[in-house]
C-alpha cells in the first residue's frame, strides 16, 4: 500500500506504528506533509536565528513565529491546508530576511547548514515530493536518533502551546524561547550522539517545568488562584456559546463581549477549569460545563444547538449537522470553519460574528444535570495542607494516585475508569487534563472531608501536581520525591502530555506508568533508556496494577 504521509506523534498512531494514508485524527496526507514542511522550515529558521545571535541581531516576531507555528502542528489543532501554506511562506520569508541581513553585516554563512530543499513557484504553491521521506520524520534513518529527535520536537510542541497561552496574558520567558531555537536547530545536527540527544531530551523537560511555571503565574496573577468550585453541568433556557480548548484569554474576551446580550457561555473539555478561577465567577451568564472529553463532541455538539468556539486543539472533523456553527481562533483551524482573527495592537479579538450567530439559535438541549467539583490547584491544596498531612499521618490516606493527562477514543481507556473505581477507599486521585472525564463524575466520596478526586485543572496544571508533590516532600522531610506515597498512572494522547512527562522526569519522578500504550515514536533502545533510568512502564491488568502500586 502506497505511503502518502507518515505521522506517529499521537497515541492513536495506526497499529501503534504510524499513520501512512490519513491520520487517525482525521488530517489528510496533504496537511500532514505540510506540517512536516512547517517543522522543517522552523528548524532552518532556528539555525539562521542562532547565527544571528552572534551579532546580537534578533528579528521582530521571531519567537512568536516559532511558538505559533509549532502550536499549529499539535494533534487535532489545525486541519486547514491554506493556513499552513501561509504560515510556511511567512516563516520562509523571515528566514531569508535574516540571511540577507547577516550577509549585509558581513557574517560568513558558508559553513551554515541552511535547509532549502523546497521552494515557492510563481503560483505561490509549495512544491514538495515525498515530503515525509525528504524532510519529515523518516528523513532520519537511524531509528534511535529519529526517536530522540521526535521526542524533543513533540516536547517543544507542547512547550510552545503553554508558552503561547502565557504570552497572550503578557508573560514571557526569553530563556524558554532561546531553548526552543536551540533544540529545533539541534535536530538537524548529525554530529550529535545518542547520549547528547538524551541529555537534550532531559533539558527539554527542564524548560517544560519553566514554561508551566510561567503559565501558572500568568493564569493566577490574571484570574486569581483556582478555588474549590461546584460546576453546574445542566443548562438554562437562553441561547448559548460553547467554548472549547485551553485559552483563558479568549474565554475572558468572549465573556466580556457577551455581557447583556442574553447569550449564556458554557465550557467544554479542557476549558472546564475556567470555572474554578475567581475572576470568571463575576459573570452571571457564565453557566458551567457542557459535555465531556473532546472525543465525544460529535454527539454533544449536535445537541448543544448553539455555536462552538475552538480556541486551541481538540477538534474532531465534524458532522454536517453542526459544521455550519463551529468557529476557530488562534492556532486552531478547519476548512470551512469561520476563523476569528488574532489580536492586533493589543486590542481584543472580535467575537461579534459568533455572538450574532448564537442569538439566532436555540438553547442547548440538556444532556445531564448536577454538579462536579474541581479547583484543587496547588494554592487550594496548600490551604488544606494540615488536613491532608494529618490524614496521611493517621493512615486515613494511604496513597495518592496521579492520574493526569489526556483522554481518547480507544475502548482500552475504560481501564482508567475501572482503575478509579477499584482503588481502595483510603486513596485519593490527583488529576489534571481531560483524563479526568474518565472518573470525575463517579461518586467516589471523600476522606475526612477531602474529596477522593482532586482536579487541579487543565493539562498544563499538571505543574500544580508537581508543586504539591514537592511541598509534601518538604513537609515530610524526605530526601527523595519518590519516597512519597504517590503513584503515577498517567494517560497520554498528544504532545502537551509529552512535555508534562519530560518535566516530571526532569524533576526526578520515577516509576511512571504510561498508557494506554507506550508511544510509537519510542524506539526499543530509547524505550529501554527510559525504563532503566526512570522506571517508565506501561499499564496492565487493573487489579495487578493496583496491587503493584499499593505495595510499592
Amino acid at each position: 500500500m502506497e505511503r502518502k504521509m507518515f505521522c506517529y506523534q499521537c497515541q492513536e498512531a495506526m497499529n501503534n506504528k504510524g499513520c501512512t494514508r490519513v491520520g487517525m485524527c482525521g488530517k489528510t496526507a496533504d496537511v500532514a506533509n505540510l506540517q512536516d514542511l512547517m517543522i522543517y522550515t522552523l528548524k532552518g529558521l532556528s539555525v539562521m536565528a542562532i547565527k544571528a545571535e552572534e551579532v546580537n541581531y534578533e528579528p521582530a516576531g521571531l519567537d512568536k513565529m516559532l511558538m505559533d507555528s509549532l502550536f499549529m502542528t499539535i494533534t487535532n489543532a489545525n486541519f486547514d491546508k491554506d493556513r499552513f501554506f501561509d504560515k510556511i511562506k511567512e516563516a520562509m520569508k523571515m528566514r531569508d530576511d535574516i540571511k540577507t541581513t547577516l550577509i549585509e553585516k558581513g557574517v560568513d554563512l558558508k559553513e551554515l547548514k541552511d535547509p532549502e530543499s523546497f521552494t515557492v513557484n510563481s503560483n505561490d504553491d509549495i512544491i514538495f515530493k515525498s515530503v515525509s521521506k525528504e524532510v519529515g520524520v523518516l528523513a532520519t534513518e537511524n531509528e534511535d536518533v529519529r526517536s530522540l529527535r521526535e521526542l524533543i520536537i513533540y516536547g517543544l510542541k507542547g512547550m510552545a502551546a503553554y508558552q503561547e497561552h502565557a504570552y497572550s496574558l503578557g508573560h514571557e520567558n526569553k530563556e524558554v524561547s532561546k531553548f526552543i531555537r536551540k533544540a529545533l536547530a539541534a535536530t538537524l545536527d548529525d554530529s550529535l550522539t545518542v547520549d547528547e540527544l538524551v541529555a537534550l531530551t532531559l533539558e527539554t523537560g527542564k524548560y517544560g517545568v519553566d514554561v508551566m511555571a510561567l503559565l501558572d503565574k500568568a493564569n493566577t496573577s490574571t484570574y486569581g488562584n483556582p478555588e474549590i468550585t461546584e460546576v453546574n453541568i445542566g443548562v438554562r433556557k437562553n441561547p448559548g456559546i460553547l467554548i472549547s480548548g485551553h485559552d483563558l484569554k479568549d474565554m475572558e474576551e468572549l465573556l466580556e463581549q457577551t455581557k447583556g446580550t442574553g447569550i449564556d457561555i458554557y465550557t467544554h473539555g479542557e476549558m472546564l477549569p475556567a470555572n474554578y478561577y475567581p475572576k470568571f465567577k463575576k459573570y452571571d451568564h457564565f453557566v458551567g460545563n457542557y459535555g465531556n472529553a473532546w472525543w465525544q463532541q460529535k454527539e454533544e455538539f449536535e445537541k448543544f444547538n448553539g455555536p462552538i468556539l475552538f480556541t486551541t486543539n481538540c477538534i474532531v472533523p465534524p458532522k454536517a449537522s453542526y459544521a455550519d456553527r463551529v468557529y476557530t481562533t488562534g492556532a486552531s483551524g478547519f476548512p470551512g470553519f469561520p476563523h476569528i482573527a488574532d489580536r492586533v495592537d493589543g486590542q481584543a479579538k472580535d467575537f461579534s460574528q459568533i455572538i450574532e450567530h448564537a442569538k439566532k439559535l436555540a438553547a442547548p438541549t440538556e444532556i445531564e444535570t448536577g454538579t462536579i467539583v474541581g479547583g484543587f490547584a496547588h494554592a487550594q491544596v496548600f490551604a488544606l495542607a494540615d488536613k491532608i498531612v494529618d490524614a496521611v499521618k493517621t493512615g486515613a490516606i494511604k496513597k495518592f494516585f496521579v492520574m493526569a493527562g489526556c483522554d481518547g477514543r480507544q475502548k482500552g481507556r475504560s481501564y482508567y475508569t475501572d482503575f478509579a473505581e477499584a482503588i481502595p477507599n483510603d486513596t485519593v486521585i490527583l488529576t489534571a487534563g481531560c483524563a479526568k472525564y474518565r472518573y470525575n463524575k463517579l461518586n467516589l466520596g471523600d476522606i475526612n472531608g477531602i474529596p477522593r478526586v482532586l482536579d487541579a485543572g487543565q493539562c498544563n496544571d499538571s505543574f500544580s501536581l508537581a508543586v504539591i508533590a514537592m511541598k509534601l516532600q518538604e513537609i515530610f522531610k524526605l530526601e527523595n520525591i519518590n519516597e512519597l506515597p504517590i503513584a503515577y498512572n498517567i494517560a497520554w494522547y498528544e504532545q502537551k502530555a509529552v512535555i508534562v512527562l519530560l518535566a516530571l522526569l526532569h524533576l526526578g519522578v520515577k516509576d511512571i506508568h504510561l498508557g494506554p500504550t507506550l508511544p510509537a515514536f519510542l524506539s526499543p533502545n530509547v524505550a529501554n533508556v527510559l525504563v532503566e533510568n526512570f522506571g517508565i512502564a506501561g499499564i496492565g491488568d487493573v487489579k495487578d496494577d493496583i496491587d503493584l502500586f499499593m505495595n510499592a
